[in-house]
């Protein structure tokens, strides 16, 4: 039982984060239908963003205590602050001027964006080339422990952090008059632009908005592992950005709702596949459940088929 517990604790943490990044994945595709491959690249760039904000503040030097709480949320607003700039600014000279453009053009752009942003974020006037440690902006105690299970600061941090930014979406995009208008660009953009509604104005936001969940992402990533970043043309970035995916393709590609619920699938069955089958496949537990989506529920656990009449 205790086993059990701390495999469903992991899962839930590590889903939630997922979760996060899908968010961004499915929102772009629910308003242009097309997969921003760039988008674990701004993960990646907000694990490295908060390291470098961080370091401005003087947080993580050696010797010094964890810095108090609302030091740790001026570097999650900063991080994300600045990804979404980044989202902003790709969307606006990459995507904006393909809008009309065959999809493998905008495909092959989105790849070029995301080697662009791999290879800049390694310059020396970046981040570098080498990793660097992640500094303690939350206490690693234990809070308390359930049957057995130790239920740390950091980890409570984020699932916490997770619910507020995703309960915050479903308010933007269910309960303002921009989520009204998210959804109408998403259904048509030409005829929302006859209603009256700024299609490019909602899209360049809605880009800022999945970027930000990423930058997010990544800072409790960061806060969550500790240990040392990797640079950010490494391999391991791109397969959490493609297990984040997939969870957004097994949830419902273009659902909100689908994206939380696929990136706590996705986290919950990597781990318990390998605290109960091997450890040597964890990757592959993933995109095994992905092909079988794919063959048995093309469309997603909360998507729905589309019918294209003739």
């Amino acid at each position: 039982m205790t086993q059990f517990l701390q495999t469903l604790f992991d899962g839930v943490t590590v889903g939630c984060l997922y979760a996060l990044i899908a968010l961004g994945y499915t929102m772009v595709y629910g308003i242009l239908k097309f997969i921003n491959f760039a988008h674990s690249d701004v993960f990646a760039l907000g694990v490295w963003m908060s390291i470098t904000i961080a370091g401005w503040m003087g947080i993580g030097a050696a010797g010094q205590p964890t810095p108090p709480l609302y030091l740790a949320l001026l570097v999650l607003l900063g991080t994300m602050v600045t990804c979404g700039a980044v989202g902003f600014t790709v969307e606006r000279l990459a995507y904006r001027p393909l809008r009309r453009a065959p999809r493998l053009n905008v495909l092959i752009t989105a790849i070029g964006v995301s080697l662009l942003l791999q290879n800049l974020g390694q310059r020396p006037f970046m981040f570098g080339p080498y990793p660097r440690s992640l500094p303690t902006l939350v206490e690693s105690g234990t809070l308390f422990t359930v049957m057995g299970v130790p239920v740390r600061v950091s980890d409570v941090a984020v699932i916490g952090m997770a619910l507020v930014l995703m309960t915050a979406l479903q308010i933007l995009i269910f309960r303002t008059k921009f989520g009204s208008a998210m959804r109408a660009v998403s259904f048509n953009t030409r005829t929302a632009s006859l209603m009256g509604i700024n299609a490019d104005r909602v899209i360049s936001i809605t880009f800022i908005v999945g970027t930000m969940l990423a930058a997010a992402a990544g800072f409790l990533y960061g806060m969550k592992y500790g240990g040392q970043a990797k640079q950010t043309a490494d391999s391991m970035w791109v397969m959490l950005g493609l297990k984040a995916f997939v969870a957004a393709v097994v949830g419902g590609i273009g659902n909100v709702r689908g994206a939380v619920l696929g990136g706590l699938l996705i986290g919950l069955i990597e781990f318990f596949g390998v605290a109960y089958l091997s450890s040597q496949y964890r990757d592959a537990y993933v995109f095994a459940i992905l092909i079988a989506v794919l063959l048995l529920r093309p469309e997603g656990v909360l998507g729905r088929a589309t019918v294209e009449k003739v």
